[in-house]
């Protein structure tokens, strides 16, 4: 009981009305940076921060706002990512992958809608899961040393093939060619700069968001000019014509709630791997037709509650142990020691207003996302109106200003535009882009865990299997790599089957 009623003395003050205007100007700037290609919610919060100072906001007021623009760009990335293919943030990746092909068919209002529900489902998910377990989970991640977190690692990466499917060989070159590139820059351990060619800007490795506008916004406008006919023709939009049962997607919602907030409260995995667990959870489980990758609702629904819910997970290990779960809450904890505020356990006893004001702050955070977006989802849609002359251009003076805007580097945008024609060719040779990206996001903390776990083992690689939880996570690992041998023995035998049964009927029918 008395959670709850710390947590009313937190809706005093997020209630509170200029708390509650704090709250609007974030989320309004929030969702217009993560629409933006480039920006993401690290840079987008990092760019806030000198605002928040020269304003002179109140310790609870400025993380009010600033906690409103992390929920506000978790929303925003997959604005971008529905109407454009050009995910927003690195969450919103894997919203491509089903939101893009439905936008196509003409429902895009239809995929921002079912996206919105289910960002507000997981942000809420996350929201009540910091405010009632908090404690709990956080102690749960202490358990995750190097080991248990290189095991965590080797389970996504064996999983991308599931994400993909159909061509195993291409999907695996793919995401060698990401871990191969994650290892650009200094060496973790040694400092020794590695795949430089003495380009001292590549010796903080590649930015992600640099390659992944570069592989996704570049390529496509390559790809646009190769097969452009430059007609004033526009794609068709539609409006919110789904039924409540796929607006909501409960059980795929639900799913990745759960997958990303465990994901979001480890430190250091992420909403980028929370999206990636729950669509690959939702796609082994609920995709027996095919339809996954073609415009299923319940791939929209599945990584959007996933990259929200983590984005909530990963305020756990941060409010309560001082730890960041992901890039996005290490600014934030910057943000608070600067405001003189100790994160940690003590954090709930010595400052309760700040602490229960913000997680009050984030429901109504949630609320106000989603009365913001739904009504506005006939005018992103109507983006689409444009003819496709009109919007690539656009987008790719987007990608310019947003990257320029990360470092204000012009070598960032010569390593953009070469990731673009790197995509460019990937995609001419119909590799997946997905599991390089997802390589090089997930490449540098593999090899980190690898290197730390060895080192305090001694180098002994039975270290990477002591525990049980690295034991369980490998065990999980070894059975969905079972289950994809399995299903890809019995289709090749299918395929065998009917090439057979083909052959003998056209024999029949040729002696007839």
């Amino acid at each position: 009981m008395e959670i709850f009623e710390w947590l009313h003395q937190g809706f005093g003050v997020a209630l509170h009305p200029y708390n509650l205007l704090m709250a609007a100007i974030g989320c309004s700037l929030g969702t217009i940076i993560g629409a933006l290609p480039g920006i993401g919610p690290v840079n987008g919060i990092a760019i806030l921060i000198p605002l928040a100072f020269s304003m002179e906001l109140p310790p609870a007021s400025a993380l009010i706002m600033l906690t409103s623009v992390y929920y506000g760009t978790m929303y925003g990335g997959r604005i971008s990512s529905i109407l454009l293919n050009i995910p927003g943030d690195e969450p919103a990746l894997m919203t491509c992958l089903d939101g893009y092909p439905m936008a196509r068919k003409g429902k895009a209002a239809n995929a921002l809608a079912i996206a919105a529900v289910a960002s507000f489902i997981g942000g809420t998910l996350a929201t009540i899961g910091l405010t009632l377990f908090a404690p709990l989970l956080a102690k749960v991640a202490i358990y995750f040393g190097p080991a248990e977190y290189f095991a965590l690692y080797v389970l996504a990466m064996a999983t991308i093939g599931g994400v993909m499917g159909s061509n195993p060989a291409k999907t695996l070159i793919a995401a060698v060619l990401g871990l191969a590139l994650s290892t650009v820059g200094i060496d973790p351990m040694s400092g020794v700069p590695r795949y430089t060619f003495g380009a001292f800007k590549l010796y903080d490795g590649i930015d992600p968001i640099v390659a992944l506008v570069g592989l996704f916004a570049i390529s496509e406008f390559l790809i646009y000019l190769e097969t452009a006919h430059f007609t004033a023709r526009s794609m068709p939009m539609g409006r919110i014509t789904a039924p409540f049962r796929e607006l909501v997607s409960l059980g795929a919602s639900l799913r990745g709630s759960l997958l990303g907030f465990i994901a979001g409260v480890l430190p250091g995995a992420g909403a980028s791997l929370g999206s990636f667990l729950a669509y690959t959870f939702e796609k082994r489980t609920s995709d027996r037709e095919g339809t996954f990758g073609n415009g299923d609702p319940r791939g929209i629904a599945a990584p959007e509650a996933g990259n929200n819910a983590a984005a909530g997970g990963a305020l756990v290990p941060m409010l309560t142990l001082g730890v960041p779960g992901s890039g996005t809450t290490a600014v934030l904890l910057a943000m608070l020691i600067s405001l003189n505020i100790t994160p940690g356990p003590l954090l709930f006893a010595n400052q309760p207003d700040v602490v229960w004001g913000l997680i009050a702050a984030l429901y109504v955070a949630n609320v106000m996302l989603l009365v913001l977006n739904l009504p506005l989802v006939g005018v992103f849609a109507s983006i689409l109106r444009a003819p496709p002359w009109m919007i690539m251009p656009s987008v790719v003076i987007l990608s310019f200003v947003g990257v320029y805007s990360i470092h204000h580097s012009p070598f960032d945008l010569v390593l953009m535009f070469a990731f673009g024609v790197f995509g460019y060719i990937l995609r001419k040779m119909d590799f997946s882009l997905v599991p390089l990206v997802l390589g090089l996001l997930l490449g540098m903390p593999m090899e980190k865990s690898l290197r730390r776990a060895l080192t305090a083992g001694s180098e002994d690689w039975m270290v990477l299997v002591a525990s049980p939880l690295s034991a369980a996570l490998y065990l999980i690992t070894a059975s969905v790599l079972g289950l994809a041998v399995y299903f890809e023995v019995r289709r090749f035998r299918r395929q065998r089957r009917d090439r057979r049964e083909r052959k003998r009927l056209g024999t029949e029918a040729s002696s007839a």
